[in-house]
């Protein structure tokens, strides 16, 4: 009876477990069923194309497809660390990521902290709109202004260089001058943008806890520093660990639109890379080989920021 009774039990949790999983996708089933054209999105144009990987390891010819093309195993992946062009563009990528890192992140956080602080809001508004426009600029559009702006001829940057009795500058055709307008350009494009997040996070937070410190006499420092970071720390963390997976990831189209063979040593990246050996060269299997190296140290490091996150979250707020 009680062995009976035993074997019963197991069956009866999984039933119990069915039923409430068909009770909660009935109530929640419009929600779930919005899911689903991003699932889509994902399956199609993120998974099924991970078939592709497969080249890397082949030296792929259109003529004879995947399934013809010799197979060469981790002979692309050897001749790409002994490239002298590899480490440049891993020198680059690192050096460009880092500098967005340092100069962009905490960029939305402080104009985020500084618009939370403004109490007039028609001021606050009119702001706000402004510094969001620039996400809204194609970065073919941008990267056409730059070059104008920067002109040697016919920019208004020259112009005051000549006024002030100086030769003009052609700062696009000069290496030290490429990695600094980039970034400077994509903070500026970005920052707007991305204090929308940290702007979200600070309407969570409980306004009582800004009128407990009032009384308790802090001033707008501490109480940004003791309730405003902590209260959106959870957010910034995240951002930073989306942002260290991503640390290969300079973007193509600003660097393709701004460098030429003059800052190819200072500018050329992972994305403009595979693209010359990739549709220039007609090199996929290289080019498959690059990006498969770029998909796999992106994902190391996410992982490990994720990890280092929650060990030391805590201990750093």
């Amino acid at each position: 009876m009680e062995s009976a009774i035993e074997k019963a039990l197991p069956q009866g949790r999984t039933a119990s477990r069915r039923q409430s999983l068909a009770t909660h996708l009935s109530h929640h089933k419009w929600l779930y069923l919005f899911l689903v054209p991003g699932f889509l999105y994902l399956f199609v144009f993120k998974y099924i194309p991970m078939v592709g990987i497969v080249i890397a390891f082949q030296d792929f010819s259109l003529v004879r497809g995947i399934t013809g093309s010799e197979w060469v195993g981790f002979d692309n992946f050897a001749y790409l660390f002994e490239s002298r062009d590899f480490y440049n563009v891993l020198r680059n990528s690192l050096v460009l990521s880092v500098y967005q890192i340092v100069w962009g992140f905490p960029a939305p956080i402080v104009l985020a902290l500084m618009l939370n602080e403004v109490r007039h809001m028609l001021f606050k508004r009119v702001s706000q709109t402004v510094l969001y426009l620039p996400h809204f600029i194609s970065w073919v559009v941008l990267a056409g202004m730059i070059i104008n702006f920067l002109s040697p001829s016919t920019g208004p940057v020259n112009a005051v260089v000549k006024g002030l009795g100086y030769e003009p500058v052609a700062f696009l055709l000069k290496p030290e001058y490429f990695r600094t307008i980039l970034v400077s350009a994509e903070v500026w494009k970005g920052v707007g943008w991305g204090t929308i997040i940290y702007l979200a996070a600070m309407a969570s937070i409980d306004p009582t806890l800004y009128e407990s410190a009032r009384i308790d006499g802090a001033g707008r420092f501490r109480q940004i520093r003791h309730i405003t970071l902590p209260g959106i720390a959870p957010t910034i963390v995240v951002l930073l660990i989306l942002s260290v997976g991503n640390i290969l990831d300079n973007g193509f189209e600003q660097v393709f639109l701004l460098y030429n063979p003059m800052t190819y040593e200072v500018a050329d990246v992972f994305e403009t890379f595979t693209y010359r050996i990739g549709l220039i060269d007609g090199r996929m299997s290289f080019a498959a080989a690059v990006g498969l190296f770029k998909a796999v140290v992106g994902l190391v490091l996410i992982v490990s920021a994720n990890r280092l996150a929650r060990l030391f979250g805590k201990q750093i707020w």
